[in-house]
């Protein structure tokens, strides 16, 4: 075997479109359900999303110039990402924000690639993504997530079918939208000072429903952007 070649072979999209059988995405959409609305189920899933928002604030704040220097994790849902740069203005306003709508963004992503013949890029950009996430992990909990999501995410880029790993994704990118909606919900009605609206509101004019509803109108259009490509595959 020729690894190399095993490798370049896994990270190509396919040449062409992939038929996705009905009932595989029927199954992928059903277990998203499952995953977001049973509480026991939730209570582990939950901390997948809140992994997306915190390397949500990480990315943006890299690539408006602040340092990324660690990220947790906690049970309750929260966590925390320490970008380091000017306590105010644009850079720190972006990093922010950030957060609430990358669950969705990456959901409406990876579905309309993943429908697309592009599920082993995305793969593999999400593995190289969550190893380098890994040397910033700052807790023990914080490891044990990330690490689950890259052996979860290795073995589905290197044993799943085109069809498999499109169908996986698009139930991914489900659970990752419905989510980034009941994390939305927790903080919307909240005057915490602290949460990411509350900050937004400090560091801008803007009042927090505004920044609330910036995040609304992400999540809507993540919903819509993978509700289309589900009711067109499925009818």
């Amino acid at each position: 075997m020729n690894w190399l070649d095993e490798i370049a072979s896994r990270v190509g999209p396919a040449p062409d479109t992939v038929a996705v059988p009905g009932w595989w995405l029927w199954l992928a959409v059903g277990g998203a359900l499952a995953a977001c609305l049973l509480p026991p189920v939730w209570a582990i899933v939950r901390l997948a999303i809140t992994l997306v928002h915190e390397l949500g604030h990480a990315l943006v704040g890299v690539a408006v110039g602040r340092k990324f220097t660690g990220f947790v994790l906690r049970g309750d849902m929260s966590g925390h990402a320490v970008t380091w740069g000017r306590p105010t203005g644009p850079g720190r306003i972006a990093s922010t924000w950030a957060g609430y709508p990358a669950p969705a963004i990456l959901g409406a992503v990876i579905s309309w690639l993943a429908l697309r013949g592009w599920a082993a890029p995305v793969l593999t950009a999400l593995l190289i993504g969550l190893v380098l996430a890994l040397f910033f992990a700052r807790s023990a909990l914080t490891i044990v997530v990330t690490l689950a999501a890259i052996v979860a995410t290795g073995a589905l880029w290197w044993g799943g079918s085109p069809e498999l790993q499109a169908s996986v994704l698009v139930g991914v990118a489900v659970v990752l939208v419905i989510g980034a909606w009941r994390h939305l919900g927790a903080v919307a009605g909240s005057p915490d000072r602290t949460s990411d609206p509350g900050v937004l509101a400090q560091l801008t004019p803007l009042p927090r429903v505004l920044w609330v509803l910036s995040f609304v109108a992400i999540c809507a259009w993540a919903t819509w952007v993978v509700g289309d490509d589900l009711v067109a595959m499925l009818a």
